[in-house]
């Protein structure tokens, strides 16, 4: 008779009385294992509305997403891949929006908020702080705040937001060529009435109306792309002294003659 199989497996049985969780355990451990595995294979979706590079989200990251575009309406989100970060931060004042506030983030940060509660909640206060920062910074801006054609924000990957605007020096200026222009042609309409028929007048008013209308069009194409300028900053109260300083320089050029402007004149005030 062979006792030593018998030992055991008396062994075995006296171990599984001593410690009853240990099988649980194991197999409870094997379930998060597959649980994390099978997390790690979930298909990737795309994703609708402003995105550079091709980011996927999962679908509580999807699900996520679609619900924070809600909740801040106001802003919007354009979503970034990974292998895009660098770029968009070096080129960030090309993305321009309708909106208040553009939030430049991507899809790793967006994942990790589905799935993290307090990371969630420290980037979403950020988001909301914005909203209120945005009306404090337009206030303080005045009539400046219409030379902004758009403001901005990008997190690193310390949670750090930073925030950016596209100031464009030309559109007083602009605004004020417009106007003599346009009062230009009134003028002129009215001394061809007195001099012609109506209908005469009428007709060579209309095609000088369309003729300036897209002449001042294309001018100010030309003046927006010369113009602009983006700065950054690490908070608001940073933000609006670097805006006030481009605008301040806008005005100090268009006081000075093009020989003036040619001589020492180069600013750098984007970080």
């Amino acid at each position: 008779m062979n006792t030593s199989g018998l030992n055991q497996s008396a062994y075995a049985n006296a171990i599984a009385s001593e410690y009853p969780n240990t099988r649980s355990n194991s197999m409870k451990k094997d379930e998060r294992v597959n649980k994390q595995s099978a997390s790690s294979s979930e298909k990737l979706n795309d994703v609708k509305g402003r995105t550079i590079g091709e980011p996927k989200l999962s679908d509580k990251a999807l699900k996520y997403y679609e619900q924070l575009k809600k909740k801040y309406s106001n802003m919007e989100f354009v979503l970034v891949s990974p292998d895009k970060k660098a770029e968009v931060e070096r080129n960030k004042g090309m993305y321009a929006s309708s909106k208040e506030l553009l939030v430049l983030i991507d899809s790793d940060k967006i994942e990790r908020m589905a799935e993290d509660e307090e990371y969630r909640k420290k980037y979403e206060g950020i988001l909301t702080n914005a909203t209120s920062q945005m009306q404090m910074m337009k206030q303080k801006l005045g009539t400046n705040a219409s030379k902004v054609s758009s403001f901005g924000m990008t997190f690193d990957d310390h949670g750090n937001a930073s925030f950016f605007a596209v100031v464009d020096k030309s559109l007083a200026k602009q605004r004020e060529r417009i106007a003599a222009k346009r009062e230009e042609n009134i003028q002129t309409r009215k001394q061809e009435a007195k001099r012609a028929e109506k209908k005469k007048a009428e007709e060579q008013a209309e095609a000088k109306r369309t003729g300036s209308a897209a002449e001042e069009s294309g001018e100010a194409e030309m003046i927006d792309k010369s113009h602009k300028v983006t700065v950054t900053a690490k908070s608001w109260d940073e933000l609006f002294r670097k805006i006030d300083a481009v605008v301040m320089s806008g005005m100090a050029d268009s006081m000075m003659t093009a020989g003036e402007r040619s001589i020492g004149q180069n600013f750098d005030f984007a970080l």
